[in-house]
């Protein structure tokens, strides 16, 4: 029996069927070995491709991540400390401006070890409070300020950590270069820029804060706010007043400058008043400002507003006579002279002399309803509005009767701002006209398109000659400064201690106007609480301090407001009166 014949080779390797079924869908039918090693080739690109795209995307999500959260915190910080225009005085020079300063956050979610940067920021920044730094990295919050305002330095320092999560943003900080020169009328902001007393407050409330939260007044290219103020005056009043306020050991002093013909303020000053680069200072309640916040009785100054309201109704003149002989009683109340005549006065006595029973006189011939009238028409009833959004209404009687004008016809019994009592004296010698105060940039044409008549103007002149004629002959003849044609009216009010009135702590005032036959400027000079010295040989009347320093201050600011002295004038009674009766 023959052997089976063996099968012969087919020469291809017997390929399971699952294998056959991958290549087909992979390679397709009868595909050479080349073909499949390009394939694989292509096969291996494409995944390490799929990598790389993986990671990169991974990469652009963690970028955009970042960038949108620090958008989310430079959108809130626009919020908070963005850019304030810079406030300048009528000649341009800087009175607040914005910086950068860094500020430090931290980001608690990416904050590896939170201990350890604790301890390494306290250490670091030892005015850290460490509790306060620990609650706040505590949390899972994903930004937290740690400190606003740090300085250059500091941040070095921080940096030089390199604490994961820990970061600075550059803020804008308000900065006063004058100091306190102008602290009470600019105000100050709080950390987070934002105007709360003073022009920056008014700034905010004009409408910049809604500027900010549209994120329309990020840039520095807003334009300046130009102030009426003129900073070499501002200077020259504050020093005079600090040394006033130190000589005669006052509680307190105050000043204004004020255009009569426009009603701008150029120079304002309250002490003790602070610094607005130490917020700290402003919280002081002994640092209010006393020209616009406070309300006082303006003693025999309110004489000006008593006898412009008796001469305006044309029932008195310059030479009407005044039973002065004594006492002026009045139900269970005496008014008495400072210093008794003793005899019957005129009406330029009244004012020179300063006679308290003389103005009562005048006010009850007007009568209580006309007296009441007056004093509205000028402005001394209701609470004035400026630029400054701290102001205090006046203080006046719920029931006036003839005693309350007896006593408000001297400057008793009714309390205003100083700054009224400015804007009512500049109505008396500008010509007859109430402009409204301001502490903007104003031209003569604008205060006239917004001025409004309240005396005649021949009562204007002779309140401008019975102001010159107390400067020639009367209580304020030390403030005649030579050359400057000056005038003026003196106060002194005793203040009231305990719901009585004290003699030995009073309110003096001085106000002045300059020159008297045509008035640019009147100047309020406020001593409260001085004392007596050697020099005033034991009297604390405004004569004896608050006249002297306004005259001091006439002297230092008149050649920078531009007033140029002339010598050898007439007195008022020629230069004033005569022109008067020659233009009517």
């Amino acid at each position: 029996m023959s052997a089976p014949t063996p099968a012969k080779p087919t020469g291809k390797p017997t390929e399971p069927w699952g294998q056959r079924l991958i290549r087909s869908l992979l390679y397709g039918r009868n595909v050479d070995r080349a073909a499949k090693a390009r394939a694989r080739i292509g096969l291996a690109m494409l995944a390490f491709t799929s990598v790389y795209v993986l990671i990169g995307g991974r990469l652009v999500m963690f970028a955009i991540g970042a960038d949108a959260h620090s958008a989310r915190r430079a959108a809130a910080q626009e919020v908070v400390a963005t850019a304030r225009p810079d406030i300048v005085d009528r000649n341009g020079a800087i009175l607040a401006t914005d910086v950068k300063a860094s500020s430090l956050f931290g980001e608690p979610r990416r904050i590896i070890d939170k201990d350890e940067a604790i301890e390494l920021l306290t250490a670091t920044v030892p005015d850290l409070d460490e509790a306060e730094v620990r609650d706040r990295l505590k949390t899972r919050k994903g930004f937290v300020w740690l400190k606003r305002e740090i300085t250059p330095k500091q941040q070095q320092d921080i940096h030089k950590l390199g604490i994961p999560g820990i970061g600075f943003l550059r803020e804008n900080k308000r900065v006063y270069p004058t100091g306190n020169e102008v602290a009470h009328l600019i105000g100050l902001v709080n950390i987070d820029n934002q105007g709360i007393a003073g022009l920056e407050k008014w700034l905010d409330n004009q409408g910049l804060a809604d500027l900010h939260r549209a994120g329309f007044a990020t840039d520095r290219l807003q334009k300046p706010i130009e102030l009426s103020v003129d900073l070499r005056v501002e200077h020259a009043l504050r020093d005079e007043l600090l040394k006033a306020k130190e000589k005669f050991h006052a509680k307190a002093a105050s000043g204004i400058v004020s255009n009569v013909k426009t009603g701008e303020i150029v120079a304002m000053v309250s002490l003790p008043d602070f610094d607005p680069n130490n917020p700290k200072e402003a919280h002081d309640p002994d640092r209010i400002n006393r020209l616009t916040t406070g309300v006082y009785e303006m003693g025999s100054t309110f004489k000006a507003f008593t006898l412009a309201m008796a001469l305006d109704s044309g029932k008195i003149n310059l030479n009407s006579s005044w039973d002065a002989r004594g006492n002026l009683h009045y139900g269970k109340f005496t008014i008495h002279d400072s210093h008794p005549l003793g005899r019957f006065i005129n009406t330029k006595e009244v004012f020179t002399f300063s006679s308290n029973i003389g103005a009562a006189r005048i006010a009850l011939s007007q009568g209580v309803e006309a007296h009441k009238a007056f004093l509205a028409k000028m402005g001394q009833l209701t609470r004035l509005r400026t630029e400054l959004p701290e102001s205090a209404a006046p203080l006046v009687p719920r029931r006036w009767g003839e005693l309350n004008t007896v006593t408000i016809a001297f400057g008793q019994g009714m309390s205003v701002a100083p700054l009224q009592a400015v804007m009512g004296i500049n109505a008396l010698v500008n010509g007859g006209y109430l402009i409204p105060p301001t502490f903007m940039k104003r031209t003569e044409a604008e205060a006239a398109a917004m001025a409004k008549r309240v005396v005649k103007t021949e009562t204007s002149d002779k309140m401008r000659f019975l102001m010159r004629l107390n400067a020639e002959i009367g209580t304020a003849k030390t403030a005649d400064v030579k050359g400057y044609y000056v005038g003026g009216k003196t106060g002194t009010s005793e203040k009231v201690i305990n719901g009585r009135y004290a003699k030995k702590r009073v309110l003096n005032s001085f106000t002045a106007i300059m020159p008297c036959d045509d008035p640019k400027y009147q100047i309020l000079i406020m001593l409260d609480e001085p004392q007596a010295i050697p020099e005033t040989k034991g009297f604390i009347t405004s004569g004896w301090n608050a006249v002297p320093t306004g005259g001091k201050v006439i002297e230092r600011i008149a050649p920078l407001l531009g007033v140029e002295p002339r010598f050898d004038l007439p007195p008022s009674e020629r230069l004033i009166l005569a022109a008067s009766r020659t233009t009517q």
